[in-house]
């Protein structure tokens, strides 16, 4: 115990750790207990939170790239979070956890995958934060800051094209292919990667040898939101519902699945 406390107190990345992961195991026997999964966006997002502003504290020395960085990861994280909170509370549930909430196995396990996801998407801030070097804003800084509002614009844009899409009771047991969802089957996800880059592209212009490792940021959540989660889930999903309709089908050939035009 000695040493993982020592670990604790030397290594800031250790903590993070920790954190990222403690907190949601600290809430997932509430969520097993009670069979929900109404708060686990909200888990995430306040760890996104509370380990921006923990790491801006431990590294203690408060310089303006890294206010700012923080600070766009809190407004991001909170909004997001705050957002999911008051679909999955109007909807009552969240078909991710379909066959999961009453499995208390597969129930960690999306527990877990979320303090790893928290840990890893922060990797650039957390690195950002404890650095002591603090050289002049340059191209980069202002160049990162400009994609992660271009990616938090299109996320809250597909949001509310959704979210109203769906408050229309004409729209009942029809799929969105209007707005950005015109352009992207999952605008929203593509919104979340751009962003996560964004803040990469901005802290790399301090970083130095290993610190640049942190790619795996924006890297991990491309792959997870395309291969593991997301992406995967809902389509199969759509297929379920709209498979046999000539209309979805028409739209999944002629519209990219994250990038317009592209992919």
């Amino acid at each position: 115990m000695g040493n993982v406390a020592s670990l604790l107190e030397s290594n800031s990345l250790a903590r993070a750790a920790a954190v990222a992961f403690g907190v949601q195991w600290a809430l997932f026997p509430v969520a097993a207990y009670f069979q929900t999964e109404k708060f686990f966006d909200l888990a995430g997002g306040g760890t996104f939170a509370l380990l921006s502003l923990l790491s801006l504290r431990w590294g203690g020395q408060y310089y303006q790239r890294q206010k700012v960085q923080t600070g766009l990861v809190c407004t991001w994280a909170l909004r997001l979070a705050l957002f999911l909170l008051h679909r999955v509370l109007k909807t009552g549930r969240d078909t991710r956890f379909k066959h999961v909430r009453k499995d208390p196995k597969m129930f960690l396990m999306y527990w877990t995958i979320q303090g790893l996801w928290v840990f890893v998407t922060i990797l650039p801030t957390l690195l950002l934060n404890e650095e002591k070097r603090n050289p002049d804003l340059g191209e980069r800084d202002y160049a990162g800051w400009g994609i992660w509002a271009l990616g938090l614009l299109v996320q809250v844009i597909a949001d509310y094209q959704k979210s109203a899409f769906r408050n229309n009771p004409a729209n009942q047991d029809k799929f969105i292919q209007s707005g950005l969802w015109s352009l992207s089957r999952h605008p929203n996800y593509l919104g979340e990667i751009l962003l996560h880059t964004g803040l990469f592209i901005s802290a790399s212009s301090v970083f130095r040898g290993y610190q640049h490792l942190s790619a795996v940021s924006p890297l991990f959540v491309f792959l997870l939101l395309t291969r593991v989660s997301g992406i995967p889930i809902l389509e199969r999903q759509a297929m379920k519902r709209w498979g046999q309709n000539e209309a979805y089908l028409a739209y999944r050939r002629n519209t990219a699945v994250l990038i317009p035009y592209i992919w």
